[in-house]
């Protein structure tokens, strides 16, 4: 068994949940994501992020609008529906259930017996 692809499945399993987080305050476009993404050192490509954007879209999680670019091509924003935020609001609670268990069974023995 390879680590890195267990790395990999980890990475992919919490993305949507750090998407919708990354949207939680602000809109923004794919390379704003990427770039938040980057730096929590989460290295997601273009190719990966498309799909699961539309996916998010298709499941009215986010909604886009376009806006013309000074430098380029117009940009598409995306921003989080109210059932987006509700979505998020529950995912979060999940992943702090989640952080806690793992965290518990994941502690070594030593330190539950000091």
């Amino acid at each position: 068994m390879k680590i890195e692809n267990t790395k990999a499945q980890m990475r992919k399993g919490v993305l949507e949940y750090c998407i919708l987080s990354v949207l939680r305050e602000n809109e923004a476009y794919v390379a704003e994501i990427l770039d938040a993404l980057k730096e929590a050192k989460l290295i997601v490509v273009e190719g990966t992020i498309y799909p699961l954007l539309t996916r998010l879209k298709n499941a009215s999680l986010l909604s886009y609008r376009w806006e013309e670019s000074t430098s380029g091509p117009p940009r598409k924003y995306y921003g989080l529906t109210e059932t987006g935020k509700q979505f998020l609001e529950e995912l979060t609670m999940t992943w702090q259930e989640l952080q806690e268990a793992v965290n518990i069974v994941t502690q070594s023995k030593t330190n539950n017996h000091e």
